[in-house]
């Protein structure tokens, strides 16, 4: 089965003669057993993983987005959490223990390091980070206690490419699992399991959803040893995703494939004309020929998301803000992988550790929708003609 088709057909209710087409949402914590003697072992083997057992280790519904979302990404299986953000925490805190050690791309999402540095650490794991450019030269960074290296490609804000096979590579022969952010390509353009990485992370809140009304996370696994692992650290910290939220992020994953590609090809479009104007000084974005992480992106990945960073020449503040504030496409927010353009502009300097940013003091980061693309290089160019006022 093709992967447009998987999108469709997975995660859908068995009874085809009658029915709805969309799985109904359970809402539900209570669920009822038949007789004491289900209600008792309730929780054995399999059972724990597989059943419907109580609503904070999830529903029917997150039963069915994670079936789907486990074949779309060409994995064991996956775990349905609360927020991207608890993907990456339950993911990383599922596998280390006092003692072990994680190395993180400096690149890397900041509240992934915040809670690397912060949480991890009142805990005994100790972090390091390694330039996001490393691939296999990666190992040199690890330790005999390394128990996880972390990637995410392209690197959150400033859009780094990484060497994710090698990377992988050098990892496993030094016994350390992979683990990768990938909600920038969303399984649809690059598979993490399929390039040796261990567990796959997305936030579901982004492309998936699609329409930047919840928050969701999902783990993918390529072995159940490590399903096992991670399902139960969610268990055990209490993180579920409501069956609302589950049954609107698989009503977007229907229309992944189609938004996805419109969306590719519109910022396609915009970036390239973002490179010939005189008030850019550069434009971050692996699928342009003059990124340097054009290459690993045209050798790995089937697509570009439609989210890119934009450094400006200029230093001023208060220019910035009348482009930006005055726009009537681009809202300013924080999210991106809806149907609606976005904008955001980061104060420098970055956190880095590593590999310092050295860009201009101000790096907007843009997320292209659904408009024509033409109205929103319009909206830009007056933007632009604020710029310079």
């Amino acid at each position: 089965m093709k992967q447009d088709t998987k999108l469709i057909a997975l995660g859908r209710a068995p009874v085809r003669a009658q029915g709805p087409v969309n799985l109904p949402v359970h809402r539900a914590s209570t669920i009822l057993s038949e007789h004491l003697h289900g209600y008792l072992h309730r929780f054995d083997g399999d059972n724990r993983y597989d059943n419907v057992t109580y609503g904070a280790t999830g529903t029917q519904n997150a039963r069915a987005l994670a079936e789907a979302v486990a074949a779309i990404e060409g994995g064991h299986r996956t775990v349905v959490t609360g927020s991207g953000l608890s993907a990456v925490t339950m993911a990383i805190s599922a596998v280390v223990s006092a003692g072990d050690h994680v190395l993180v791309p400096d690149s890397v999402y900041g509240p992934a390091r915040r809670f690397c540095v912060g949480v991890l650490g009142r805990y005994g794991v100790r972090t390091s980070f390694y330039d996001p450019g490393m691939g296999a030269d990666v190992a040199r960074a690890m330790r005999d206690d390394t128990r996880l290296v972390y990637t995410e490609a392209p690197g959150s804000l400033t859009f780094e490419m990484q060497d994710v096979p090698a990377i992988a590579r050098a990892a496993h022969e030094r016994g350390a699992l992979v683990a990768m952010d990938n909600t920038w390509a969303t399984p649809i353009y690059f598979r993490p399991i399929e390039h040796g990485v261990d567990i796959s992370i997305q936030a579901g809140t982004k492309y998936l959803a699609g329409h930047s009304d919840l928050v969701i996370g999902m783990i993918t696994t390529a072995t159940d040893a490590l399903f096992r692992a991670i399902a139960d650290q969610a268990h055990a910290f209490g993180d579920a995703a409501s069956p609302d939220d589950c049954f609107l992020a698989l009503r977007g994953m229907r229309s992944l494939s189609v938004r996805l590609e419109r969306q590719s090809a519109s910022a396609l479009k915009v970036v390239r004309w973002l490179e010939a104007r005189p008030e850019v000084k550069r434009v971050l974005y692996p699928a342009l020929e003059s990124d340097p992480g054009h290459a690993l992106w045209k050798r790995d990945f089937a697509g570009a998301a439609s989210l890119f960073g934009l450094a400006l020449h200029t230093t001023d503040e208060a220019a910035v803000a009348r482009m930006v504030d005055g726009l009537d496409l681009f809202r300013i927010g924080s999210s991106w992988g809806g149907y609606e353009s976005l904008i955001a502009c980061n104060r420098m300097p970055i956190a880095r550790d590593v590999v310092p940013w050295t860009e201009t003091p101000f790096l907007l980061r843009v997320h292209i929708g659904l408009e024509d693309p033409d109205d929103l290089i319009t909206d830009l160019e007056e933007g632009f003609a604020r710029l310079g006022a």
